[in-house]
């Protein structure tokens, strides 16, 4: 509803579009991937999986004969029991883990998803928390006169337009996590097929770890969201009642961008905290 006052309905409509924003952001990270949209992309990420095991499985033969080659002195040493079982063994895991990984990145994904839930619980619904216009801005706003609105109008056009800038790149984030899964889970064969070969294995496991970290990005995301709540919760130190109406919208604008910033910052900053605990 509307306060007949442009300079309060302008930063009602930024903090509307950040708490909307930062609703959705909650809800998509919550989703699992055959969630997403209605599982209509995950269904076509399946069929892709799907197609290109055939790829996988047949490079699987050739780092297997690679690794075979080059790991083994001589055809003497394949003759050997233990060394064939050893091979054999090798072979025949690396060919469960290309069948299967679909299942495997699955359980990878749903481990990193209880993490998230196990925080989320602890603070609630992050998108229940609204960001609101406290209620000595308004009235400080609707009693300032014509001639002090003028840079009011200034103030809050920048500071709702940086708003709604964060909100965007915020919900970009989360959604190019999605993304990220879909791809590894889409391509997840051909990787995973080099664990037929010894001298290849690192491929496939800097492949799962790499998954893993996107997975991880989620319980990130959410502390930065606990984080975000506690600074949101605290009461603004940079406001000063007896001030003019320009000063005090200008402080309360300032320090509700740094504190937004705060929260977009981490969750922008989540893929490289992941990659740096997990030695990416």
């Amino acid at each position: 509803m509307g306060s007949e006052n442009w300079v309060v309905d302008n930063l009602n409509n930024a903090l509307d579009t950040w708490n909307q924003k930062l609703g959705e952001m909650w809800t998509l990270i919550t989703q699992t991937p055959e969630e997403f949209k209605g599982g209509g992309i995950w269904a076509v990420i399946v069929d892709i999986n799907g197609a290109l095991k055939a790829v996988g499985l047949a490079l699987l033969v050739l780092f297997f004969v690679a690794g075979v080659v080059k790991t083994t002195g001589n055809l003497s040493e394949i003759k050997r029991p233990e060394h064939a079982l050893k091979l054999f063994l090798r072979f025949a895991l690396a060919k469960a883990v290309v069948t299967y990984g679909m299942d495997l990145m699955l359980v990878l994904f749903r481990i990193c998803q209880g993490v998230v839930s196990t925080i989320s619980r602890s603070v609630g619904n992050i998108g229940d928390r609204a960001v609101v216009l406290p209620d000595m801005i308004r009235d400080k706003i609707t009693e300032a006169g014509f001639l002090e609105s003028i840079p009011l109008w200034i103030v809050t056009l920048l500071g709702s337009l940086f708003i709604t800038i964060l909100a965007f790149i915020m919900i970009m984030t989360v959604y190019g996590r999605f993304f990220k899964l879909y791809m590894y889970t889409a391509i997840a064969p051909i990787p995973l097929s080099t664990f037929a070969g010894q001298p290849t294995a690192s491929i496939g496991k800097a492949f799962l770890k790499s998954y893993a970290g996107v997975c991880l990005e989620g319980a990130i995301i959410v502390l930065a969201c606990v984080i975000f709540s506690v600074f949101a919760a605290s009461p603004l130190a940079n406001v000063d009642p007896s001030l003019s109406a320009v000063q005090v919208v200008w402080n309360y604008v300032g320090e509700l961008i740094f504190n937004l910033l705060v929260l977009v910052g981490a969750v922008k900053m989540s893929e490289r905290i992941v990659k740096e605990m997990m030695g990416l």
